[in-house]
């Protein structure tokens, strides 16, 4: 499945870019792109801080905060890059 759509969030959630990727990407409201650009970014920290042990191939040296990776649900799939 090909990426329909592009979010650029920063270190506290906030929606920054957000850009369709094809004539696919669904159309909604500016409002629910960014409530959907933070509820993940809540979900990878979220994540993060549960993660008890350090993962192979972890990206931060310091600690477990790999965070999500991908979601996947039905018809919906959330890549952290």
């Amino acid at each position: 499945m090909a990426p329909l759509h592009l979010f650029i969030v920063n270190k506290s959630g906030g929606l920054i870019h957000h850009r369709p990727l094809g004539p696919r990407a669904p159309r909604i409201g500016t409002n629910e792109w960014l409530r959907i650009g933070s509820t993940f970014h809540s979900l990878h920290a979220i994540a993060a801080e549960a993660s008890p042990v350090r993962l192979p191939g972890n990206k931060n040296p310091y600690g477990a905060d790999d965070g999500i990776e991908k979601i996947e649900a039905g018809g919906i799939v959330l890549c952290c890059l």
